[in-house]
């Protein structure tokens, strides 16, 4: 490790020790830092000088953790040959949930793709994402693919799965999320005001024993979201819902803030998996101190539960204002 990127991890560190203590102000849960602090760049696309991910979303595979996440178009001097420049996903392996190592490309997506969020469900992995359409063609949608060994996806065949219903809506869906209550899953995801101003989260179901096509969605938020931005730090952005059970209720870490305003994260919880309440008015993780890797921000959260219990939020961060994209975690602990 050459001696600025010491600097950078050292600086890190000490950034996340202090929005630890900050952390201990909400009721109901802590944040612990990593040690060794965990700093992912996947440079496939743009190189060393701008390593590049985002959108984490973790699962454990036998004996090793898969990580999925956003990745930009290539620049064009590495573009390869006869290929599309578009936006995409990927995913890397870990042994420790520190040390990455990035394995490939996601096979989804013909129009470009971002935002994964990989379940297992009944024992088979399951790929719920958004489109990455150009403006003005036509809204993001939730698409859906599954996979036997998460690495290799076939798409379902009814894609787009789903767009939202309501008219309070843009029409326009992202950052999904899926959960389980009952025999039925729950569908999250992000959508704007029918102005394109305001973003907020929706929120849809389906049987849990279906296929996920586009005939299986029934809109559950047609009156308004189940969470739309009311704090100041939250400003005009609530997104990137990820939601854990513990016991009977139901945790939904997400992002307030649009990108670098700075972003940061909250938690709010439920009983339904439907109606949420905010567990403090202050963000669970902000962004980092002047000086840290997280600095612009830190945003859109994925929870993960190893086998053991033990919870890890994964989530991006930068201090250029998005010029960069690493991926980081912390531990979470509940306090009762």
């Amino acid at each position: 490790m050459n001696m600025r990127n010491f600097a950078v991890v050292a600086m890190g560190a000490l950034g996340l020790a202090l929005f630890s203590l900050a952390a201990d102000e909400n009721p109901v849960a802590r944040v612990i830092a990593r040690d060794p602090m965990m700093k992912f760049g996947d440079v496939s696309r743009k190189g060393e000088v701008a390593p590049f991910s985002k959108d984490p979303t973790v699962i454990r595979v036998k004996d090793r953790y898969l990580m999925y996440y956003s990745v930009s178009p290539y620049t064009s001097d590495r573009l390869p040959a006869g290929k599309i420049n578009k936006w995409g996903m990927a995913v890397a392996e870990s042994k420790d949930l520190t040390n990455w190592k990035r394995l490939a490309d996601l096979n989804v997506g013909q129009d470009g793709s971002a935002a994964p969020c990989v379940k297992i469900i009944k024992g088979k992995i399951h790929l719920f994402y958004q489109t990455y359409q150009k403006p003005g063609v036509n809204p993001d949608a939730i698409c859906h693919a599954t996979s036997e060994d998460g690495i290799s996806f076939k798409d379902n065949p009814d894609n787009p799965v789903y767009s939202p219903k309501a008219a309070w809506s843009n029409r326009r869906a992202i950052d999904a999320e899926v959960f389980e209550v009952g025999d039925k899953l729950m569908l999250q995801y992000a959508t704007r005001d029918s102005k394109g101003l305001i973003q907020q989260i929706g929120q849809a179901v389906a049987p849990l024993d279906s296929n996920y096509g586009q005939s299986c969605w029934k809109e559950l938020s047609l009156d308004g979201p189940i969470l739309k931005p009311e704090l100041v730090w939250e400003g005009k952005c609530i997104e990137a819902p990820t939601v854990m059970k513990r016991g009977d209720t139901f945790y939904m870490f997400y992002a307030g803030g649009y990108n670098n305003a700075p972003q940061m994260i909250g938690l709010a919880t439920s009983q339904d998996g439907l109606t949420w309440k905010r567990t403090s008015d202050q963000p669970l993780i902000p962004n980092g101190a002047p000086g840290s890797w997280n600095s612009s921000e830190s945003g859109h959260p994925g929870v993960f539960v190893d086998d053991d219990g033990t919870i890890n939020l994964f989530y991006q961060g930068n201090n250029d204002k998005g010029c960069t994209w690493f991926l980081s975690n912390v531990k979470i602990e509940f306090k009762k």
